[in-house]
């Protein structure tokens, strides 16, 4: 039984950030209402991952937040985290499913019904669903229509988290969708004020 709150989930991106360090953004955006954190880390050494997994974890724990790693296994094991968001592209979700075992959470990006039934059968247990808009937090997206995304929504009972240019002018139309969450970077990490952002978000999506 998946009791995980899908509902506000921040994609870390320490390019963007408005606060000095990542572990400020992430207690701030917690404590506007963050309910998953995914770290991703795509720029650094597999060192300089562990030993930042280690600090965002302290903080994830202390709030009793999941930390969810980005397709490092390694890194999620070796932190003892929640568990690991996987790609089309990274290692199958069924292969990080046997090694991670079954009490980790897997989540996989996915854009089309067929991706989203691969998902489930490989022991997904929610999916991120995207690029929902037009978003320059991430490279080789492929867009996703709210069509589509009904499409996905039938196909599956697992839990979706929409993803890709999310932010407080467009989260409004999710509401009603049966979307779970809405999985945001620069719309909590980059804004001055990341607490209230998180906060504005969460009341607008729950609305």
């Amino acid at each position: 039984m998946n009791m995980t709150d899908y509902t506000l989930y921040l994609c870390t991106d320490r390019d963007l950030m408005s606060t000095p360090t990542l572990e400020e953004a992430v207690e701030a955006a917690i404590r506007g209402g963050v309910t998953i954190v995914q770290l991703r880390e795509k720029n650094c050494s597999s060192r300089e991952f562990y030993d930042t997994a280690v600090s965002i974890k302290a903080i994830c724990d202390r709030h009793q937040v999941p930390l969810i790693i980005n397709d490092r296994l390694d890194i999620a094991l070796a932190v003892d985290a929640a568990g690991v968001h996987v790609g089309q592209s990274d290692l199958p979700a069924d292969k990080a499913r046997a090694i991670l075992g079954p009490d980790r959470i897997i989540g996989v990006s996915t854009a089309t019904p067929e991706e989203a039934l691969k998902a489930k059968a490989d022991g997904a247990d929610y999916i991120g669903v995207g690029a929902m808009f037009a978003t320059g937090t991430k490279k080789h997206t492929r867009p996703v229509t709210m069509e589509r995304l009904a499409q996905i929504r039938r196909s599956v009972d697992l839990p979706i988290v929409v993803i890709g240019g999310v932010n407080e002018t467009n989260c409004t139309q999710f509401n009603g969708t049966g979307v779970d969450g809405l999985a945001v970077v620069s719309a909590i990490i980059a804004k001055p004020d990341i607490e209230a952002a998180a906060r504005e978000l969460r009341s607008l999506f729950r609305k």
